[in-house]
Protein backbone atom coordinates (compact mmCIF):
# COMPACT_ATOMS: atom_id res chain seq x y z
CA UNK A 1 0.00 0.00 0.00
CA UNK A 2 1.49 3.20 -1.30
CA UNK A 3 -1.62 5.76 -0.09
CA UNK A 4 -4.56 5.19 1.64
CA UNK A 5 -7.41 5.17 -0.53
CA UNK A 6 -10.59 6.98 1.15
CA UNK A 7 -14.26 7.38 0.23
CA UNK A 8 -16.92 9.19 1.54
CA UNK A 9 -18.57 6.35 3.32
CA UNK A 10 -15.23 6.35 5.67
CA UNK A 11 -15.33 10.30 6.61
CA UNK A 12 -15.94 10.88 10.14
CA UNK A 13 -15.74 14.40 9.86
CA UNK A 14 -14.27 17.43 7.32
CA UNK A 15 -10.60 16.10 9.05
CA UNK A 16 -11.15 12.53 10.25
CA UNK A 17 -11.22 9.50 8.13
CA UNK A 18 -11.85 5.82 9.87
CA UNK A 19 -9.73 3.29 8.15
CA UNK A 20 -11.60 -0.02 7.06
CA UNK A 21 -10.03 -3.35 9.19
CA UNK A 22 -7.79 -3.96 5.98
CA UNK A 23 -6.47 -1.08 6.15
CA UNK A 24 -5.73 -0.44 9.84
CA UNK A 25 -4.57 -3.90 10.12
CA UNK A 26 -1.85 -3.03 7.01
CA UNK A 27 -0.43 0.33 8.66
CA UNK A 28 -0.37 -1.04 12.02
CA UNK A 29 1.07 -4.82 11.47
CA UNK A 30 2.72 -4.24 7.87
CA UNK A 31 4.15 -1.13 7.60
CA UNK A 32 4.67 -0.30 11.62
CA UNK A 33 3.69 3.27 11.27
CA UNK A 34 3.69 4.75 14.43
CA UNK A 35 0.98 7.47 15.91
CA UNK A 36 1.68 10.87 14.82
CA UNK A 37 3.36 9.77 11.68
CA UNK A 38 2.88 11.39 8.51
CA UNK A 39 1.18 9.17 5.45
CA UNK A 40 0.14 9.41 1.83
CA UNK A 41 -3.78 9.60 1.37
CA UNK A 42 -6.16 10.02 -0.95
CA UNK A 43 -9.96 10.81 -1.74
CA UNK A 44 -11.55 8.05 -4.49
CA UNK A 45 -12.21 10.12 -7.65
CA UNK A 46 -10.60 12.87 -5.87
CA UNK A 47 -7.23 14.59 -4.52
CA UNK A 48 -4.40 13.49 -2.99
CA UNK A 49 -2.42 14.58 -0.04
CA UNK A 50 -0.96 13.90 3.23
CA UNK A 51 -2.59 12.91 6.52
CA UNK A 52 -1.75 12.05 10.18
CA UNK A 53 -2.01 8.56 11.67
CA UNK A 54 -3.82 9.03 14.63
CA UNK A 55 -3.30 5.63 16.09
CA UNK A 56 -3.93 1.65 16.56
CA UNK A 57 -6.38 2.55 18.71
CA UNK A 58 -8.55 5.32 16.67
CA UNK A 59 -8.25 3.44 13.43
CA UNK A 60 -8.40 6.61 11.66
CA UNK A 61 -6.49 9.35 10.24
CA UNK A 62 -6.62 13.16 9.98
CA UNK A 63 -6.04 15.12 6.74
CA UNK A 64 -3.23 17.23 6.94
CA UNK A 65 -3.58 18.33 3.19
CA UNK A 66 -5.76 17.03 -0.17
CA UNK A 67 -3.90 19.44 -3.12
CA UNK A 68 -2.33 17.11 -5.13
CA UNK A 69 -4.08 15.99 -9.10
CA UNK A 70 -4.28 12.44 -9.48
CA UNK A 71 -2.07 10.49 -12.15
CA UNK A 72 -2.88 11.11 -15.79
CA UNK A 73 -5.02 8.12 -16.63
CA UNK A 74 -3.15 6.25 -19.86
CA UNK A 75 -5.00 7.02 -23.06
CA UNK A 76 -5.92 3.16 -23.25
CA UNK A 77 -8.84 1.13 -23.45
CA UNK A 78 -7.98 -2.49 -22.34
CA UNK A 79 -9.99 -5.46 -24.16
CA UNK A 80 -10.07 -8.54 -22.08
CA UNK A 81 -11.19 -11.64 -22.81
CA UNK A 82 -11.94 -13.11 -19.54
CA UNK A 83 -9.80 -15.09 -17.43
CA UNK A 84 -9.54 -17.72 -15.13
CA UNK A 85 -11.00 -16.01 -11.94
CA UNK A 86 -7.70 -16.41 -9.79
CA UNK A 87 -5.94 -14.92 -12.51
CA UNK A 88 -8.21 -11.99 -12.89
CA UNK A 89 -7.68 -10.73 -9.67
CA UNK A 90 -3.45 -10.20 -10.29
CA UNK A 91 -4.70 -9.04 -13.53
CA UNK A 92 -7.34 -6.26 -12.76
CA UNK A 93 -4.73 -5.38 -9.86
CA UNK A 94 -1.96 -5.26 -11.87
CA UNK A 95 -3.72 -2.91 -15.07
CA UNK A 96 -5.21 -0.59 -12.35
CA UNK A 97 -1.64 -0.19 -11.33
CA UNK A 98 -0.53 0.42 -14.31
CA UNK A 99 -2.72 3.72 -14.99
CA UNK A 100 -5.17 1.96 -17.34
CA UNK A 101 -9.01 3.58 -16.98
CA UNK A 102 -11.20 1.77 -19.43
CA UNK A 103 -11.36 -1.85 -18.96
CA UNK A 104 -13.87 -4.09 -21.09
CA UNK A 105 -14.42 -7.83 -20.04
CA UNK A 106 -15.24 -10.10 -22.45
CA UNK A 107 -16.67 -13.65 -23.72
CA UNK A 108 -14.96 -15.87 -26.47
CA UNK A 109 -15.21 -18.98 -27.37
CA UNK A 110 -12.12 -20.38 -25.20
CA UNK A 111 -14.03 -18.53 -22.27
CA UNK A 112 -15.36 -21.41 -19.62
CA UNK A 113 -19.35 -20.22 -19.50
CA UNK A 114 -18.28 -20.93 -15.30
CA UNK A 115 -15.92 -18.22 -15.22
CA UNK A 116 -18.96 -16.01 -15.34
CA UNK A 117 -20.39 -17.62 -12.01
CA UNK A 118 -17.59 -16.46 -10.55
CA UNK A 119 -17.66 -14.69 -6.94
CA UNK A 120 -15.23 -12.49 -8.44
CA UNK A 121 -17.12 -10.55 -10.71
CA UNK A 122 -19.52 -9.15 -8.19
CA UNK A 123 -19.45 -5.84 -7.82
CA UNK A 124 -18.49 -5.31 -4.24
CA UNK A 125 -15.24 -8.02 -5.01
CA UNK A 126 -14.17 -5.89 -8.94
CA UNK A 127 -14.22 -2.73 -6.37
CA UNK A 128 -12.05 -3.92 -3.75
CA UNK A 129 -9.68 -5.54 -6.39
CA UNK A 130 -9.56 -1.96 -8.56
CA UNK A 131 -9.09 0.11 -5.23
CA UNK A 132 -6.38 -2.46 -4.43
CA UNK A 133 -4.46 -1.36 -7.31
CA UNK A 134 -5.07 1.98 -6.90
CA UNK A 135 -3.63 1.98 -3.87
CA UNK A 136 -0.85 0.27 -4.82
CA UNK A 137 -0.25 2.72 -7.59
CA UNK A 138 -0.67 6.15 -5.97
CA UNK A 139 -3.49 6.74 -7.96
CA UNK A 140 -7.21 7.83 -7.31
CA UNK A 141 -9.42 7.36 -10.11
CA UNK A 142 -11.55 4.39 -10.66
CA UNK A 143 -11.14 2.52 -13.45
CA UNK A 144 -14.41 1.77 -15.22
CA UNK A 145 -15.22 -1.51 -16.05
CA UNK A 146 -17.53 -2.96 -18.00
CA UNK A 147 -18.53 -6.94 -18.08
CA UNK A 148 -19.82 -7.88 -21.79
CA UNK A 149 -20.66 -11.71 -21.40
CA UNK A 150 -21.76 -12.07 -25.63
CA UNK A 151 -18.90 -11.88 -28.07
CA UNK A 152 -20.65 -11.54 -30.92
CA UNK A 153 -22.58 -7.86 -30.09
CA UNK A 154 -19.81 -7.04 -28.51
CA UNK A 155 -17.68 -7.19 -31.65
CA UNK A 156 -20.05 -6.11 -34.26
CA UNK A 157 -21.78 -3.41 -32.29
CA UNK A 158 -19.71 -2.03 -29.63
CA UNK A 159 -16.69 -2.30 -30.80
CA UNK A 160 -16.77 -0.68 -34.18
CA UNK A 161 -17.93 2.36 -31.97
CA UNK A 162 -15.11 2.14 -29.57
CA UNK A 163 -12.25 2.01 -32.13
CA UNK A 164 -13.54 5.54 -33.82
CA UNK A 165 -10.73 7.59 -33.98
CA UNK A 166 -8.80 5.26 -31.89
CA UNK A 167 -6.10 3.00 -32.70
CA UNK A 168 -6.17 -0.68 -32.49
CA UNK A 169 -4.16 -3.09 -30.96
CA UNK A 170 -4.48 -6.93 -31.32
CA UNK A 171 -1.94 -8.84 -29.09
CA UNK A 172 -0.84 -12.23 -31.44
CA UNK A 173 1.81 -13.85 -30.52
CA UNK A 174 2.70 -14.91 -34.25
CA UNK A 175 3.74 -12.93 -37.33
CA UNK A 176 4.01 -10.15 -35.30
CA UNK A 177 5.65 -6.08 -35.31
CA UNK A 178 7.26 -5.09 -31.83
CA UNK A 179 4.55 -3.09 -30.05
CA UNK A 180 4.35 0.90 -29.71
CA UNK A 181 4.95 2.05 -26.19
CA UNK A 182 4.70 5.74 -24.90
CA UNK A 183 1.62 5.84 -26.79
CA UNK A 184 0.37 9.53 -26.69
CA UNK A 185 -3.44 8.80 -29.21
CA UNK A 186 -6.42 7.25 -27.71
CA UNK A 187 -5.62 3.22 -28.54
CA UNK A 188 -7.59 0.00 -27.85
CA UNK A 189 -5.75 -3.22 -27.11
CA UNK A 190 -7.83 -6.18 -27.48
CA UNK A 191 -6.18 -9.33 -25.58
CA UNK A 192 -7.86 -12.68 -26.24
CA UNK A 193 -8.54 -15.57 -23.67
CA UNK A 194 -5.57 -18.12 -22.60
CA UNK A 195 -6.37 -20.22 -25.07
CA UNK A 196 -6.21 -18.21 -28.21
CA UNK A 197 -8.56 -16.11 -30.03
CA UNK A 198 -10.42 -18.10 -32.67
CA UNK A 199 -13.00 -15.83 -34.07
CA UNK A 200 -13.15 -11.86 -34.40
CA UNK A 201 -16.23 -11.22 -36.66
CA UNK A 202 -16.48 -8.22 -38.91
CA UNK A 203 -19.62 -5.93 -39.57
CA UNK A 204 -21.53 -5.27 -42.64
CA UNK A 205 -18.17 -6.13 -44.81
CA UNK A 206 -16.68 -2.54 -42.78
CA UNK A 207 -12.97 -4.01 -41.59
CA UNK A 208 -12.49 -3.27 -38.06
CA UNK A 209 -8.36 -2.50 -38.07
CA UNK A 210 -6.78 -4.26 -35.66
CA UNK A 211 -2.73 -3.99 -35.66
CA UNK A 212 -0.71 -7.47 -34.61
CA UNK A 213 2.01 -6.63 -31.74
CA UNK A 214 3.17 -8.40 -29.61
Amino acid sequence: MNIVLFDETQKINDDVFQLTEQQSKHIHSVIKMQEGARIRIGLLNGNMGYGTYLGKEAASIEVVSLDQAPPKALPLTLVLALPRPNMLKRTLLNITSMGVKNIVIVNSAKVEKSYWQSPVLEYSNLQGILREGLEQAKDTLLPSLQLIPRFKPFVEDILPRMLSGKRGLLAHPYNASVCPVALTEPSILAIGPEGGGTNLRWKNGVKLVLNKCI
